[in-house]
């Protein structure tokens, strides 16, 4: 049976791609006692494995000291090692296989897929918990594809698997998205903030 996104979607956390790690834990710390949060993504963009995994163990305690489970970006082998809950995937369907027999059926397996129907049915056939589309705003990063409106609204309509909306949020998309997607992921929005606890507040005030 088809699922309706909730009305309230939950908020998603994403770590910036690089960060001090005593600086970024008390800001990390200041949003998560703040607001409720889903989840918590590291999408640390180093090569250096010991920088990522100083990162992850710093994070993890803070994370699931609050009863937030956290996720790496990309990382399928330090899942288990380091103690996190599982792994968001950048590159559609093509490791969702291998990553759900690697860490097994109790991990969270996420897939970002773009704005591709396609990859997102294909993802969550084998293997993924929830698919997450983007960006959603204009980003920059990429060649200009937005995962637009219609794609949430087909997707909460016909698919069962939740929907995550990323990449170059505003208040006014989320305010357009909100009745057909169930997670809003957040990060670069409000890490450049000198209060990013107010800034994610204010970014989702349409939820309240």
């Amino acid at each position: 049976m088809p699922h309706d996104a909730p009305e309230q979607p939950q908020i998603y956390l994403v770590t910036p791609p690089a960060f001090e790690i005593d600086a970024f834990a008390a800001k990390l710390s200041a949003v998560l006692d703040a607001q409720d949060v889903a989840c918590l993504r590291l999408a640390h963009a180093s090569a250096d494995a010991d920088e990522v995994e100083r990162a992850a163990d710093a994070l993890r305690e803070i994370a699931h000291a609050r009863d937030v489970p956290l996720v790496i970006e990309r990382h399928i082998g330090l899942v288990e090692r380091l103690g996190l809950d599982g792994v968001h995937l950048t590159d559609g369907a093509r490791s969702v296989r291998k990553a759900r027999k690697d860490l097994g059926p109790d991990a969270i397996l996420g897939a970002f897929c773009g704005a591709s129907r396609h990859d997102g049915m294909n993802a969550g056939e084998i293997g993924a918990d929830y698919i997450a589309f983007g960006p959603v705003g204009d980003s920059p990063l990429g060649d200009g594809t937005r995962a637009e409106h219609d794609l949430f609204a087909w997707w909460s309509q016909m698919i069962e698997l939740p929907v995550v909306a990323e990449g170059a949020l505003s208040v006014e998309l989320v305010e357009t998205l909100a009745p057909v997607t169930d997670f809003f992921a957040i990060g670069e929005e409000i890490w450049g903030a000198d209060d990013p606890a107010a800034a994610l507040a204010a970014l989702t005030a349409p939820l309240r």
